[in-house]
This record gives C-alpha cells, sequence and structure tokens, in this order.
C-alpha cells in the first residue's frame, strides 16, 4: 500500500491555453466529461452560436429533461461579465439547463447561481462548475470537473411532482417509483445508456443514442401499453422523414436482426417520426416493475443493435 500515488492539480490553462481555440472545441468533442459531473446525458452540438448581436460558447440539449443547455465557459475566475453574458444568453436561447464553467468560482458569483435557482423553480436548472486537471505520477492530465452550484433539488422536485401528479392523474410518484428503480439497474446492467442519475415524475425517460438527431426514449405509452424507441428529431421535418424512409429501406433487414416486426411512425402533423416496439404495461402495476424494467434491457438492447448496423449501411 506503500506505492500508492496522488491526484497532483495541474494548471488547467496549462492543457487549454486559450478558451475559445482549445477548451471550448475539447469540450465539444467530449460532452461525455461533462455529462459525468451534471449526471444528465447531455448533447452538445455547436460552438460559438449567435445570440443576437453576442456568441454564445456551446449549445445543444440536456437528453435526461428535454430542454435546451447551454455553457458559458471562462479560463479565469468568475467575474460579473460572463454572469451577465450567461444572463443574455439563457434569455436569448430559452435554455432550460444553463452551465458557467470556470477554473474558480467566487463566492459571490456561487451565491448568485443559488439566487437564480431558488428564483427559477422547476423550469431552469443552472450549474456552477470548477474546471480542474490532474495527473498521476507522469501520467497525462485528465480533466476533474467539480460541482461548486446546483438546483435546489427538493424545490425542483417537490413543483416538478406536484405538477405531474395533477397532470398524470396522480400518477406522477408511479412513475418516479419506477424511473428510479429503472436507473438503478441500468446503471449496473446496461452502464453505457445514460449518465441520469435522477428520475423524473412523467411517463418517460430518454436516453442519447450514436445516431445522429436521434435518442432512445423508454415510455409508459397511450392505452397501457410501455414504448421503446428510436425517435428521430433533427430540428427539420424534412430531415427526420429521409432518416425514417432510409432505414425503412432495411425494414427486412433490420426486424430480422431484431427478432420482430417494428412498428414505422412517420407522426402525421409533427415534425418528429419514431421506429418503436409496444407491448402492455401499466405503471398502476407495481408489483410487475421489475418484469417491465427486464422487457425494456431486452428490446432496448435489440433495437440498437438493429438499428445502429442499419445506420452504418446508410
Amino acid at each position: 500500500m506503500s506505492d500508492l500515488s496522488r491526484l497532483t492539480p495541474q494548471d488547467p490553462r496549462k492543457v487549454w491555453p486559450n478558451e475559445a481555440h482549445e477548451f471550448t472545441p475539447w469540450l465539444l468533442k467530449n460532452a461525455d466529461a461533462l455529462s459525468e459531473v451534471l449526471g444528465i446525458d447531455v448533447e452538445l452540438n455547436e460552438a460559438e452560436h449567435s445570440v443576437g448581436g453576442f456568441w454564445l460558447d456551446l449549445i445543444g440539449r440536456d437528453l435526461t429533461n428535454n430542454c435546451v443547455l447551454i455553457v458559458e465557459n471562462q479560463l479565469t475566475s468568475t467575474d460579473h461579465g460572463h454572469l451577465g453574458q450567461l444572463v443574455t444568453y439563457a434569455a436569448g436561447t430559452d435554455a432550460g439547463t444553463i452551465v458557467w464553467m470556470a477554473p474558480e468560482f467566487r463566492e459571490e458569483h456561487r451565491q448568485a447561481l443559488d439566487w437564480l435557482n431558488n428564483l427559477a423553480g422547476e423550469g431552469v436548472r443552472l450549474f456552477g462548475i470548477e474546471i480542474g486537471v490532474v495527473t498521476i505520477d507522469d501520467s497525462k492530465p485528465a480533466p476533474l470537473f467539480k460541482l461548486k452550484a446546483q438546483p435546489n433539488d427538493w424545490h425542483a422536485f417537490a413543483a416538478n411532482a406536484a405538477k405531474a401528479a395533477s397532470q398524470a392523474g396522480g400518477k406522477g410518484e408511479k412513475y418516479l417509483q419506477f424511473w428510479t428503480r429503472f436507473l438503478e439497474r441500468v446503471h449496473v446492467e446496461r452502464p453505457g445508456w445514460t449518465k441520469a442519475k435522477k428520475a423524473g415524475v412523467v411517463n418517460w425517460l430518454e436516453m442519447p443514442s450514436s445516431i445522429r438527431g436521434c435518442t432512445y426514449p423508454v415510455s409508459f405509452a397511450a392505452g397501457g401499453k410501455l414504448r421503446a424507441e428510436l425517435y428521430i428529431d433533427t430540428g427539420n421535418e424534412d430531415e427526420n422523414l429521409k432518416i425514417l424512409d432510409d432505414f425503412k429501406a432495411q425494414q427486412t433487414e433490420i426486424e430480422a436482426e431484431f427478432g420482430d416486426p417494428l412498428s414505422w411512425e412517420d407522426l402525421p402533423g409533427k415534425r418528429a417520426c419514431r421506429i418503436a416496439v409496444y407491448t402492455d404495461g401499466d405503471a398502476n402495476n407495481v408489483e410487475l416493475f421489475d418484469q417491465y424494467i427486464d422487457w425494456f434491457f431486452d428490446v432496448g438492447m435489440r433495437l440498437r443493435t438493429a438499428l445502429e448496423h442499419g445506420a452504418a449501411a446508410m
């Protein structure tokens, strides 16, 4: 045990000397590092996104909460200017998840994020993340991000639970129970599927996909059904339909690999479309929750394998 090494902190500016040209592009390509510290699934789409006459560092999606995510970076201690930019960009993008990253957070700015979180309620979440870098002996540097500010979880949970219970016929508590159990098992049995750590009180949970513009939601659908799917939404209806058609051209091969027929849905009147599979299931059947999760795991693995092979052939 005497041979144990220790983490040695390094100056982030020695790894990324320039925020705009080095740190921001690195983070755009390494969204999983952000997912890990936030405990949600993150998709980063664009750097230097125009917001009026200003430029936002990064924009993407919070897949766990199904909303716009923005990131404002700096490689110096937090300052009033970046706090103002963060609020301006949030307003200009209608962001639901807002991230401010810096090597050092002044206490006044951490308190400001806490205050904004208390004002925002359940619709908006603000995070402060400390940018760190460490090495072990002569190793390559590795990022070490730490949460310095985050939403008031109890307030967000209470507000969401009350809203969901009123809107979902009292099922909000059962959805929370189911997705909590689902996430507990998925992190053990399918750890590559999602970084999400907190369960919601709605009827669905969305997970990322390696297929561009697509995600893998699982849900309690209408009519007493469970649904696992590839949800196709690039932001453009014509492009979504083209992706669906490209998959459908391989329908025979995809369904043969999946092992069962699939539902190919262009969703008239909606921008998105989906490829889905259904079975019976209702959130009121608490005693069947583990069976439902078994089904989601089984069809989820087969669906991913068949569709990702299909995507590689497109």
